[in-house]
């Protein structure tokens, strides 16, 4: 009998959730950034192991509301909780347990989930085992923890053997050779908001988005054409910089990025338009794919 199920990552905002989704599916297609609340939306990677069909789902990072876009990226989390089979719970080593706490209550559902406890290369074993130690005490609520590092696959044999024991049993919900059941033009988004997280600083890349407005195949060569966001007037003169500079920049990290993926050449032709508190504005926020 084969397995199959839907697998939430969750954790507090820069927890390492879309690297470890990435890790685990052996490709990288979701964002990742060095910054905090870079991940808006759900999106999945199809993992299989064994029998098992593992469909992870990325979330945004568990954290207060504030702006509209933010209470969406809480919003997106929380239903991911709900509508999964399984949750995986990321904590870093170096965290308290405080966050873990949050999530518990915010747990309403009592969804099973699995705390995989991160970067455990970064401390000593003595660190680590007052670690587990702290989490031991909430023995009653988590079916296992699983110490990992991530970026040398420590753990993941583990991980992947223990999600797969508390998966229903179940025909598998999408061919096997699939990575992903997200738009391709998604997945491209993603990876030019992420040339525009590591290229330019301060708070610029948090009030800006990507809108892929059209792709052409061409033989060898795929054209995509791609809109970034802003809210100010000042904010276009900086994400394109003096001379051009920062949007060559972003232009050039993210079409390595698509081309790794996709096996093609990429002519990537990025436009810069300003509309005025995007963020803030509901309607707005609908049209360019922010609903729940």
């Amino acid at each position: 009998m084969t397995k199959a199920g839907f697998v939430s990552l969750i954790g507090r905002p820069n927890a390492g959730k879309s690297t470890l989704m990435n890790s685990l599916l052996g490709e990288k297609i979701a964002m990742v950034s060095q910054k905090a609340n870079a991940t808006r939306k759900r999106s999945n990677a199809i993992v299989m192991h064994g029998d098992s069909q593992i469909i992870f789902v990325d979330t945004p990072g568990l954290h207060e509301k504030e702006k509209v876009l933010n209470q969406f990226m809480l919003d997106e989390a929380l239903k991911a909780m709900g509508d999964c089979d399984l949750i995986v719970y990321l904590a870093p080593v170096t965290d308290s347990t405080e966050h873990y706490e949050k999530f518990l209550k915010l747990n309403e559902k009592k969804v099973k989930h699995i705390i995989v406890l991160s970067k455990i290369d970064q401390v000593s074993q003595e660190k680590l085992f007052k670690k587990i130690a702290q989490y031991n005490k909430f023995s009653d609520e988590f079916e296992a923890l699983i110490p990992t590092a991530i970026s040398r696959q420590v753990g993941h044999d583990d991980l992947l053997d223990t999600i797969s024991k508390n998966l229903p049993d179940s025909p598998y919900l999408y061919d096997p050779d699939d990575l992903t059941s997200e738009l391709v033009r998604d997945i491209y988004a993603g990876f030019i908001r992420e040339g525009i997280f590591e290229n330019i600083s301060d708070e610029i890349p948090y009030e800006s988005d990507v809108l892929i407005d059209k792709i052409e195949e061409d033989g060898k060569v795929d054209h995509i054409y791609a809109s970034i966001i802003v809210e100010k007037e000042s904010q276009k003169g900086i994400i394109i910089g003096k001379g051009g500079e920062a949007i060559k920049r972003i232009g050039i990290y993210s079409r390595k990025k698509i081309e790794i993926l996709s096996g093609k050449k990429v002519f990537l032709d990025l436009q810069v338009i300003v509309k005025k508190g995007w963020s803030k504005d509901k309607e707005y926020l609908k049209e360019i794919g922010y609903t729940s």
